[in-house]
């Protein structure tokens, strides 16, 4: 299992989304791999993140593939960088999330060209900044994704090695609040409360959220006033959404916008800013069809799940590319200091994407 030797190279190195050097590095080791296999390499350079590299196959007709990954993780500098194992488990950042799942993805590209010499039709993406939104890489992803009939997305298996074929939509918003200051004391009729304002919109707001259907709106942070004797004449709300259908999304937008347009306390004035971060990723009968044909082709039985978190999948997914998700070996622990992932895993993913691939070399 020298592939996990491999992993264990590129886990040793810090890839924090915000340390370029680090990033990069890890795309350099990543880079030479791929460049043995005869893939060619595009460089999309960023100044301030890691670049994001594009690695692309020899063409020819037929199902034109990519795989989605990427280099960064959550740990900043001498926060979590030791990398260790045991008979069952490697521990480490980026163990699960998602190196573990990169070297899946080479492995059986690395096993397709050992077997034919040549590889057809496959790309690999590898973006530098998912841990923090894809807020730069998103609109790569989407540009390159119309390429493609089908995306196949390395992030974690489940715990029974199920792969992901539904994630919500997230967006984070921001609403500004303008009220106008006055001393609490002596002129608190001529107040116009910002606070008070943001008090009724918080509540407007958790209320769209329906647990049932699973959508959520979170109102994580508030910030306002001047002094406990002043109102308060400013207030932000920070605000996230989670749904799982546009429907959903529809309905969560036009709520918010309302409430955003009505003051409850008179004589304010609310603005609102931000937007969709990744929208939803809906299962759907083309990938329920697509599952079907990948069990015939790996004789498995391939079990799905849903997921609250999003991923690059959604991005690809929204362009309405067959998508799937949960390539990447099980683990768990995930954006904690107790990242794992189980190495029995790495086998079963890695012979299960190397019979994928290695049919779409030969059939459309």
């Amino acid at each position: 299992m020298n592939y996990l030797n491999d992993l264990k190279t590129i886990m040793s190195i810090n890839s924090y989304t915000k340390n370029k050097s680090g990033v990069d590095e890890v795309g350099t080791i990543m880079s030479i791999w791929l460049e043995k296999l005869n893939f060619q390499k595009t460089v999309h350079t960023r100044e301030l993140l890691g670049n994001h590299l594009l690695f692309t196959s020899q063409k020819k007709e037929g199902i034109k593939i990519l795989l989605l990954g990427h280099n960064d993780t959550v740990f900043p500098p001498d926060t979590f960088e030791t990398v260790t194992e045991d008979e069952t488990w490697i521990y480490g950042p980026g163990a699960c999330d998602m190196k573990g799942g990169n070297i899946v993805a080479l492995e059986a590209l690395r096993n397709i060209y050992k077997q034919q010499g040549e590889i057809f039709n496959i790309d690999f993406l590898l973006v530098s900044d998912e841990e923090t939104g894809s807020d730069d890489s998103k609109f790569l992803t989407a540009s390159l994704a119309p390429n493609y009939d089908y995306c196949f997305v390395f992030e974690a298996a489940g715990e029974n090695l199920e792969i992901v074929t539904g994630r919500k939509g997230v967006g984070t918003f921001t609403i500004a609040i303008e009220g106008k200051a006055s001393h609490a004391g002596t002129s608190y009729l001529k107040g116009i409360d910002a606070n008070l304002e943001a008090s009724y919109k918080l509540q407007k707001l958790v209320a769209l959220t329906n647990i049932d259907i699973g959508t959520t709106v979170n109102v994580g942070k508030i910030t306002g006033g001047i002094g406990a004797n002043t109102i308060s004449p400013k207030c932000e709300l920070l605000i996230e959404i989670r749904y799982t259908t546009n429907d959903e999304r529809e309905r969560v937008l036009n709520a918010l916008n309302e409430i955003v347009s009505t003051s409850y306390v008179a004589g304010t004035q609310s603005t609102l800013s931000g937007g969709i971060q990744r929208d939803v990723m809906e299962p759907n009968e083309s990938q329920t069809n697509f599952i079907a044909k990948l069990e015939k082709i790996t004789n498995l039985k391939i079990q799905t799940e849903k997921r609250g978190g999003v991923s690059d999948a959604n991005i690809v997914a929204s362009c309405g590319v067959i998508t799937l998700d949960g390539f990447g070996p099980f683990g768990d622990g995930d954006h904690t200091l107790h990242e794992k992932a189980l190495k029995s895993s790495f086998k079963q993913r890695i012979e299960m994407m190397t019979k994928i691939l290695t049919h779409y070399q030969t059939h459309n």
